[in-house]
C-alpha cells in the first residue's frame, strides 16, 4: 500500500487538462480568433471602399484586365522563393528561434526565383495579354505582386506563425488601406487609365512593404545556414508547386474568361468574384487558425462527426454572407456604384459559389497542415484540370451572363465533391512532422 500514493500522482500526472486549464486555453483560442477576426473585419471595410472605388473609376474592361493581370501576378507569385515561405511559416509556429535562419533562407530563394518569374511572367503577356494590355501597365503590376506584396505577405505568416494575430492582421488592413488610397487618388484624379492605375497599384504595394520592414518584421537576428535549406529545398519545390497549381485553379478562371470571353465578360466576371471574395475574408481567417491547431495536434479532425460539422458551417456562412450582399444590394443596386450597379442582379445566381470555393480552399489547406504536400500538388493539379473544362464547357454553352453565373455554382459544386474525394482519401495516410 506504500506505492499506492505515488502511483496514482503518476496516473494523475498522465490525465488531460483540468478544468481551469481547459477553459483557459479555450479562452485563449477565443481571444486570438477574437483578434484576427477583427483584423478581418478592418479588412473587410478598406477592402470594399478600394473595390467601390476601383471598380468605378476604370471601366468594366479595363477593371477586368487589371483583375486578370494581378490574378497572373499571384499565381507568379507563388514562384518567389520556390516555395521556401511555407517553411518559414511552419517554422514559426513550433519553432520560433529559428526565424531569423530561415527568412534568411526564404530571401536568398527570392532573389534565386526572379529570373524565372520574370520569363513566365513575359510569356502569359506575349500568350494572352498582348493583345489588349501594354506591356508596361502589366508588368508594374506583376512586379507590385511578386516584389513587394509576396514580402509583406511573408510577414504576416510569421507574425500568424508566432501567435501574433493582432499584429498580423494589423498590417493587412494597413496593406489594404493603402491599395484604397490609392484607389481614391485614381478616383479623384486627372487620369483615369490603367497604365496610372498601375503606377499608383505598384506605388501603394511598395509603401506596404516599407512599413512592414520598419514596423512589423519580427527582430532575430539574419543568419545563412544553406545545409539546412537544401535538406528542405524539395519539400519546398512540392510546396510551390502545390501553391502555383492551387492559385492556378483558384484564379485561372479569370484568365480562361478573359481568353474565351474578351475584357467586358472578364470585367463582369472579376467584379462578381470580387464581391465573393469579400464574403470569404471572415472564413478564410477561421481556417488559417484551425489549420494552425491541426499542425499541433494532427488528429484534431479525427472524428467524422466533427469533419462534416466543419464544412457545413463553412458552407453555411459563406452562402449566408453572399445572401446578404444580393439581398442589400437588390434594394440598394447603386450601393456599390453605377458600374456594378449593373452586375448586382447576378450576385443572387452565383449563391452557392463561394461556399463550394471556400471549401476547397480548406481542405487543400487540411493536407498542407498534415504535411501532405506532394499529395496536396497532384490533388491540386487534378483540380485545376477538372475547373478548366468544366468553365470552359459552361461559357462555350451560355447564351448570356446570367446563364453563365447559375452554371458556375454546378461547376464549383463539382469541383468541391471531386476535392472531397482526394482530400480525405489522402488524409488517410498519417500526418508528417516538421
Amino acid at each position: 500500500m506504500q506505492n499506492a500514493t505515488p502511483a496514482g500522482d503518476t496516473i494523475d500526472s498522465r490525465k488531460g487538462p483540468t478544468p481551469g486549464e481547459f477553459l483557459a486555453a479555450r479562452m485563449g483560442m477565443m481571444r486570438d480568433y477574437m483578434a484576427a477576426i477583427s483584423g478581418s473585419a478592418g479588412r473587410l471595410v478598406f477592402s470594399l471602399a478600394y473595390f467601390i472605388a476601383l471598380a468605378n473609376t476604370l471601366s468594366i474592361a479595363e477593371f477586368g484586365l487589371f483583375a486578370t493581370a494581378s490574378a497572373v501576378g499571384v499565381v507568379l507569385s507563388r514562384i518567389v522563393g520556390f516555395g521556401f515561405i511555407t517553411t518559414l511559416y511552419r517554422v514559426a509556429t513550433v519553432r520560433p528561434a529559428l526565424i531569423g535562419v530561415y527568412a534568411a533562407g526564404f530571401l536568398m530563394m527570392a532573389l534565386a526565383s526572379l529570373p524565372v518569374v520574370t520569363g513566365a511572367a513575359w510569356l502569359v503577356h506575349h500568350f494572352v495579354f498582348a493583345a489588349n494590355m501594354p506591356i508596361g501597365a502589366f508588368a508594374l503590376i506583376i512586379a507590385a505582386e511578386c516584389l513587394f506584396w509576396r514580402p509583406v505577405e511573408a510577414i504576416v505568416i510569421v507574425n500568424n506563425g508566432t501567435g501574433r494575430f493582432g499584429r498580423a492582421s494589423l498590417l493587412v488592413i494597413i496593406g489594404v488601406m493603402l491599395r484604397a488610397i490609392a484607389a481614391l487618388v485614381l478616383f479623384f484624379g486627372p487620369w483615369r487609365d490603367l497604365l496610372t492605375w498601375s503606377e499608383l497599384y505598384l506605388a501603394a504595394n511598395a509603401l506596404s512593404l516599407a512599413v512592414a520592414l520598419v514596423f512589423f518584421t519580427p527582430r532575430s537576428r539574419l543568419r545563412l545556414r544553406p545545409s539546412l535549406y537544401w535538406r528542405r529545398l524539395p519539400d519546398s519545390l512540392y510546396v510551390a508547386g502545390a501553391e502555383i497549381v492551387f492559385y492556378l485553379q483558384s484564379e485561372l478562371d479569370k484568365l480562361l474568361v478573359l481568353w474565351l470571353g474578351g475584357p467586358h465578360l472578364a470585367g463582369v466576371y472579376a467584379i462578381v468574384m470580387r464581391i465573393v471574395d469579400l464574403t470569404a475574408i471572415p472564413v478564410r481567417t477561421f481556417t488559417m487558425m484551425l489549420v494552425q491547431q491541426i499542425m499541433r495536434t494532427p488528429d484534431l479532425l479525427s472524428s467524422l462527426i466533427r469533419r462534416v460539422g466543419i464544412e457545413a458551417a463553412i458552407l453555411a456562412v459563406s452562402t449566408l454572407g453572399l445572401g446578404a450582399f444580393a439581398v442589400l444590394l437588390y434594394f440598394f443596386p447603386g450601393l456599390l456604384g453605377s458600374n456594378v450597379a449593373a452586375i448586382t442582379p447576378l450576385l443572387g445566381l452565383a449563391l452557392f459559389v463561394p461556399g463550394f470555393r471556400n471549401l476547397v480552399e480548406y481542405q487543400a489547406e487540411l493536407l498542407f497542415a498534415r504535411g501532405r504536400t506532394g499529395l496536396r500538388a497532384v490533388n491540386l493539379a487534378l483540380l485545376g484540370l477538372l475547373k478548366v473544362g468544366l468553365l470552359a464547357g459552361a461559357i462555350a454553352a451560355m447564351s448570356s451572363e446570367a446563364q453563365l453565373m447559375v452554371m458556375l455554382n454546378l461547376v464549383f459544386a463539382a469541383i468541391y465533391v471531386a476535392s472531397t474525394a482526394l482530400t480525405y482519401w489522402a488524409m488517410r495516410k498519417p500526418a508528417k512532422s516538421l
